[in-house]
């Protein structure tokens, strides 16, 4: 069965874990509340929901906090993420509470996904002072504008890093929405995006490409 939040102090404690966290609120004498605690058990041994912690709450005797959530009857089941009050389930709708459960899963690791790939767009963009995203690579460029700002990055005899986005579909896809730079190739200097090929061929003219790569 769920574990049981007894005290105010449990409860706060419960509802601010960064996993989505489901609290029953419930009493001994409603017969529904029993089907409730049991579909929670359930899901709770299932692989699906391994990351979302099960509680029940006692309203009467926590009636303070069911009267902050509203709470009027039982039983009433919300959904907490990181302290916040995300969905409610009112009345034993065992299918109802199981879809909001997996609705606020999936939301969860869609935003867990994009943290990674933010995090990992940042950690290419960084892993040298001048960076390049191209199609291809220095030695074997795919595409015209990649081979023309290759040739212009060697003409200044800086050291450099590229990076071929045609072998990761995530991270060329990604990446323009990160910059908000449709097209490739795109340099970074510092982790700054300069641009693409035009604006490296402006630079280079302008003589300010040079110093921007000191």
């Amino acid at each position: 069965m769920p574990v049981s939040l007894n005290t105010e102090e449990a409860f706060n404690n419960a509802i601010k874990q960064p996993s989505l966290t489901v609290i029953h609120f419930q009493a001994a004498w409603a017969d529904q509340c029993t089907q409730v605690n049991e579909l929670l058990d359930t899901l709770a041994k299932q692989v699906d929901f391994a990351s979302v912690k099960f509680y029940s709450c006692p309203a009467e005797e926590l009636s303070e906090i069911a009267i902050k959530y509203n709470i009027e009857s039982v039983p009433t089941v919300l959904l907490f993420q990181l302290g916040e009050k995300v969905d409610r389930v009112d009345g034993a709708d065992a299918p109802k509470i199981t879809e909001k459960v997996r609705l606020h899963i999936s939301k969860s690791e869609g935003e867990n996904k994009t943290e990674s790939i933010d995090d990992k767009l940042k950690a290419l963009i960084n892993k040298d002072k001048v960076m390049l995203f191209m199609k291809g690579d220095r030695v074997k460029p795919r595409c015209g504008f990649s081979r023309q700002i290759i040739e212009i990055l060697n003409s200044t005899g800086v050291s450099y890093s590229t990076f071929d986005i045609l072998q990761d579909e995530e991270v060329r896809q990604s990446l323009k929405v990160y910059s908000d730079w449709p097209t490739y190739p795109q340099l970074y200097i510092k982790g700054e995006l300069i641009g693409g090929l035009d604006i490296v061929k402006e630079m280079m003219a302008d003589g300010s490409l040079a110093t921007s790569l000191v």
